[in-house]
Formats: C-alpha cells, structure tokens, sequence
C-alpha cells in the first residue's frame, strides 16, 4: 500500500490507464517511461513537446470536458491540491476509480513524489534514478548557496491585479534552496494580491517576474521601472517552470536556480 498526500492508500497496478491533470506530472509520467499508459491530459501539458501532443487534451487544470474524459475509460487520475479544484475532483471521482492526490511543498518532497508514482506504477528503478538524480541537483544547488548571501525578493506570477507567493509555497521553498528568500513570507492566501504603494519594493534586493503563469516579458520589466522608478538591474526575468514545476523538471531547476542566483549575486 502507497499513501499519497492525503492519506489514500495505494495499490500497485499493471494496465493503468491514467488521465493528469498536472502539468509537471504529466512530464513526469513520461520521464518514467509511463508514456504510453497517459490517456488524457490538460491543454497546459506541453511537455514532453513532441510526445504529449499524442494525448488526447481534455481541457484545462480547473475544468475539464466530461465527455471526452468518460469516453478515455481511464483507471486513475493524477491531481494536485493546489492546481485543481476538489469540487472538479470529487466529480470525477465518482467514475474514475483511483484518484491519486499530490502536493509537494518543498523541493526534498519530490523525492517522496517519485517514490510514489514508482510504487504505484511499477516503475521502482525510474524513481530510484530520479531520486539519485534530484538529491545530487539540490545538494549542488545547496553548496553554491553556501558561498553567496541571502537575497530578499519579490516574484511576481500575476499582473492587474500585481500576485506574488508566501514562504510556504512550493515556488518560495525552491528560491529559498538558492538563498532568494521571497517577500511577504506570510499572508492569508498562499498566492496574495499585493500593494506595491506598501514599501515593498525599496525593501526587497530584486524583483523577479516569472514567465508563467503570467508571461512576463521584457517590456512589462521597462514599463514597471519607469511607471515605479525602480532601477532596471533590480528586475529579473526568471524561468517560471524551473521555480515552480515539481516532478522531473525539478532536477533541472536546481541546476538552474543555483545559477541564478549566482547572476543575481554579481
């Protein structure tokens, strides 16, 4: 018996026929070799590129077409706490037999993840190469930041209105891996509109704008630094899918958040 994040037991099975509705995980189900058991996906699933596009999209992370997902006859669904909706869950619940609930918080909560997906799948060597592949990632990631201070920062995921994240997300707890500590570390939601006329801005050492979920681009980064009078070697463009995407990609993040923050430190 596997648990998963909320406390559901597990059991092992041969001829999954598995819909997800995680981005990340569904990299990650092809990373293990268990692509061609993914029946359905999101429109947000883009990778692997070349091969997701094989799967049959079934709408987005919040909601989905009941219709083409009935039709797929699959055995279990992948789903994360903070990606989709429980009442969406719950509906597809009562003609999907096995629900297999995740929510990683922390970088080293991936290695319980592939664990997880592993066992469940049978794909025990898979997880145990990812697993020796992560933990050398992030103790890369941890011994560079050794070497360089602590950065406050601001990231943005959201503009109109202005988003940012909390200390006890997933996105914060990997900058924080790299010694970028994120601003404001707590709030009433995990993902906070913020005043920006607050103080904010002179308080932290870099601002960052994530590429995802919202697109930050270059000219977003100049209107924000004429508009705030912020100088521009303050403001960052940063990977979104490295901070943010647990799962396989997670072993490239690290690498890649090491190295920004080594550009971030000059």
């Amino acid at each position: 018996m596997f648990i998963d994040a909320i406390g559901q037991s597990h059991q092992p099975s041969q001829d999954a026929r598995i819909i997800s509705l995680v981005p990340s995980i569904t990299e990650l189900l092809f990373d293990m070799g268990l692509g061609d058991q993914v029946v359905g996906r999101t429109v947000f699933c883009v990778h692997p590129k070349d091969q997701v596009k094989q799967i049959r999209s079934i709408g987005g992370t919040k909601q989905v077409n009941m219709d083409k997902v009935k039709a797929l006859n699959a055995t279990h669904l992948i789903v994360n706490v903070d990606e989709n909706p429980k009442e969406l869950v719950d509906e597809l619940a009562e003609f999907i037999p096995h629900i297999v609930v995740t929510h990683p918080n922390t970088p080293s909560d991936n290695i319980d993840l592939f664990s997880l997906i592993g066992n469940i799948f049978n794909k025990k060597g898979e997880a145990a190469r990812l697993i020796s592949d992560f933990q050398a990632a992030l103790t890369h990631a941890q011994l560079t930041a050794q070497g360089l201070e602590e950065k406050k920062v601001l990231y943005f995921i959201w503009k109109d209105p202005w988003m940012t994240v909390t200390g006890e997300t997933y996105i914060s707890q990997s900058l924080r891996t790299a010694h970028m500590i994120t601003q404001p570390q707590s709030a009433e939601v995990r993902y906070p509109e913020i005043d920006l006329e607050s103080g904010v801005l002179d308080e932290v050492d870099a601002i960052l704008f994530s590429s995802e979920p919202f697109l930050f681009k270059q000219h977003h980064l100049d209107e924000f630094s004429e508009e705030y009078n912020i100088p521009a070697d303050k403001l960052h463009i940063i990977d979104g899918e490295m901070t943010s995407w647990y799962g396989s990609r997670a072993i490239e993040g690290m690498r890649y958040l090491a190295q920004f923050a080594q550009k971030l430190s000059g």
